[in-house]
């Protein structure tokens, strides 16, 4: 047993498990075998002991009342939530005697694993689960929810993920948060910025909603969804023009410089400001101000992503830093994200060896067409690290899809959550604290291990002993099913294509609970692209039927009266903590903001419940009416949890499941919808 399980008193070194940039170093507090507090580290070099609520709140989730302790097997209708106490051995039983037939009937193809970063984690999430599948045979998931589109945009100009040190950025002239609400989901980048202010720094939001961070900033940007490239553009157009580039980077350090010079003229700022709404003045002042200031840097978001031009729009903005030569000055440059300097060998974790003939590839934004319409049909569903039933787009569709009878589905999971709702078979997860496992951020270098701080809550198991269990139960004896958590961490740290992570093994973890990788500056160096340069002219998009040059390219017309963007809050975390109390209680109600303009012409009044919908759903929010986004746009926050508001504020149920231009990303923040006041307020459960 671990020696943190058997002190039942103390205060131990531990690492947040969301899926965050920061990933925090903790410390939990423990009281006779309780975790009774929980803080930041200090010692962390990048967090220093601060923390957000959501995590400093995080024991109402771990020892909250509605956590599953045991197995579950349905007995009731899909979706009724009847389910009966059983035993591990007939749960691990049951699913195997199931997948066993339908392999022998169907194929190995007819199973799918349904996960993401749930719990960031790297034995959790990528471990002994993809070795279990890749044994198994089953179709493969096409990890397409989050990041996709941005990161194949950024490669296509600077050759993988990578950017500057986030500890650098202290030293910032100028900080753009572009598409992210840094406030509720980026905190340290917050605190870094705020010592680069006081050193004289300004800071600019842009953004399609006056968030928490564009309250914050020192100037706010307002501009249409979906137009973030076109922005990104006209500023190039006002750097070319009034030779505000950098000439010399240029030419030693990029390809296409003439050629996107020549491009550019196109988007000059009247036209721009056509598209976007950002004033032409605005647009040429925002040039102006990039360009003079030479320790520039960019924090690039999530948010733009979202949309079927997402991938474009990214590659846009990230060639931005190129033409000031941003990069060669300390605090310059941009981050969209760092995981690429802290990457780690995915191969000998995941073992993808172990698969023995290729098998289909399914994108994860498509469940519900995956359920509802392939010739070969899904017949079993393991869902872990995920809850499709809320956070998929075409929500309503994937819950038609779950409600098959025929579909033979596994929930592993904290809580009875809204996929749970149509298992067969739910098994109980633990949480990260009571794991061993390796988080690599994907914002800073710092690399960190968890070990078991409480035992397991209750008959809950962890992943990766989940998956040895299946694993023998199926009869797999290779001997990848038989690593301890030590040997994946060290088979996962010994990437020798990455010299960032030499001296980082797992007996020096164990002894110091982290360690930051050695990681050098972008340049003077050589780019993982194809020319080794920054490529702002990029053959390989060309080759894939894409523009190599950045270019606009406007969003779909759905036909609604609204742009609809269904943002993060500030107190979940995608669906997590949205069935805690706490932390809804925090966050209060799920509403619908909009501006003055639009709910004066539709008769809405603040506070009011409205109707939204369009083709694919409806739901019910809260109205909050005033100037935080331009005319024609609504925003909602937050995924709330069916039990905290009856099931109708489900905004998944909006969005669209179309693929974005790169990778198969999501399209969330495409959609369009309608809204109209109600006469009533909507019934609420909780």
């Amino acid at each position: 047993m671990n020696n943190y399980i058997k002190e039942e008193t103390g205060v131990f070194k531990s690492v947040c498990p969301l899926d965050c940039p920061d990933q925090c170093g903790l410390l939990l507090h423990k009281e006779d075998g309780r975790i009774v507090r929980v803080d930041g580290d200090p010692e962390h070099p990048v967090t220093r002991g601060a923390i957000c609520n959501k995590v400093r709140n995080m024991t109402e989730r771990i020892y909250d009342a509605k956590r599953l302790r045991t197995p579950l097997k349905r007995v009731g209708p899909k979706g009724a939530g009847l389910f009966e106490p059983i035993g591990w051995d007939e749960a691990i039983g049951t699913i195997t005697a199931h997948w066993k037939e339908l392999i022998a009937d169907k194929g190995a193809e007819a199973i799918l694993p349904y996960s993401f970063y749930g719990n960031m984690g790297r034995l959790g999430t990528e471990g002994m689960d993809r070795r279990f599948f890749n044994k198994l045979g089953s179709s493969r998931l096409l990890y397409t929810i989050c990041q996709i589109a941005g990161t194949e945009g950024y490669k296509a100009t600077m050759g993988g993920s990578v950017g500057i040190d986030p500890e650098d950025t202290v030293h910032s002239q100028l900080i753009i948060m572009w598409g992210i609400n840094a406030v509720s989901t980026n905190m340290h980048q917050i605190m870094l910025a705020e010592k680069a202010r006081k050193n004289g720094a300004k800071i600019i939001a842009i953004d399609v909603h006056h968030n928490r961070t564009g309250k914050w900033a020192d100037w706010f940007i307002p501009l249409r969804p979906g137009t973030d490239a076109a922005l990104a553009l006209g500023m190039m157009h006002v750097l070319f023009a009034e030779a505000m580039v950098d000439e010399a980077f240029l030419e030693a350090y990029t390809i296409g410089s003439e050629e996107l010079r020549e491009h550019v003229k196109a988007y000059d700022p009247v036209t721009v400001a056509g598209i976007t709404g950002v004033p032409a003045d605005d647009i040429c002042k925002l040039a102006r101000i990039y360009g003079s200031t030479p320790a520039s840097f960019i924090r690039i978001g999530n948010g733009l992503q979202h949309h079927d031009n997402g991938g474009m729009a990214i590659r846009t903005v990230s060639c931005l830093p190129a033409l000031t030569g941003a990069w060669q000055h300390k605090g310059g440059g941009a981050i969209k994200s760092n995981s690429g300097h802290v990457q780690h060998n995915t191969r000998a974790l995941q073992r993808p060896d172990l698969r023995e003939r290729p098998t289909r590839q399914i994108n994860m934004n498509l469940l519900g067409s995956a359920l509802l319409e392939l010739e070969q049909p899904i017949h079993s569903l393991f869902v872990y690290n995920c809850n499709p039933a809320l956070v998929a787009p075409n929500a309503n569709k994937v819950r038609e899809g779950l409600l098959r009878e025929d579909l033979f589905t596994v929930v592993h999971d904290l809580f009875l959550t809204e996929t749970a709702m149509y298992a067969d078979i739910v098994l109980p997860a633990t949480s990260s604290f009571e794991n061993t496992d390796l988080y690599l951020s994907y914002w800073h270098h710092v690399v960190q291990i968890q070990e078991p701080v409480i035992a397991p809550y209750g008959e809950s198991k962890s992943n990766v002993e989940l998956f040895r269990l299946l694993a023998r139960s199926m009869g797999f004896a290779e001997e990848a099913f038989r690593d301890t958590e030590a040997d994946m961490i060290r088979q996962t740290l010994d990437n020798e294509s990455n010299p960032n992570l030499e001296g980082i093994t797992y007996e020096v973890l164990a002894d110091e609970k982290f360690r930051k990788a050695s990681v050098k500056p972008l340049f003077p160096g050589r780019l993982a692209t194809p020319s080794g340069r920054i490529e702002l002219y990029s053959s390989s998009l060309k080759t894939r039927g894409l523009p190599p040059l950045p270019t606009y390219i406007p969003l779909p017309d759905e036909g609604a009266m609204f742009r609809f963007i269904p943002a993060p809050n500030h107190n979940f975390l995608n669906s997590t903590f949205s069935n805690n109390d706490k932390h809804v209680r925090m966050e209060k109600q799920p509403k619908l903001i909009m501006n003055k303009e639009d709910a004066a012409r539709l008769g809405i009044t603040d506070g009011d419940y409205v109707r939204v919908w369009n083709s694919r759903g409806a739901c019910e929010l809260a109205a909050s009416v005033g100037a935080d986004v331009l005319p024609g746009v609504v925003v909602s926050q937050g995924l709330w949890a069916d039990d905290a508001n009856g099931g109708k504020a489900l905004v998944n149920s909006l969005t669209p499941d179309r693929e974005a231009d790169m990778g198969g990303g999501a399209t969330f923040f495409s959609g369009q919808v309608n809204v109209e006041r109600l006469d009533r307020q909507p019934e609420r459960t909780a």
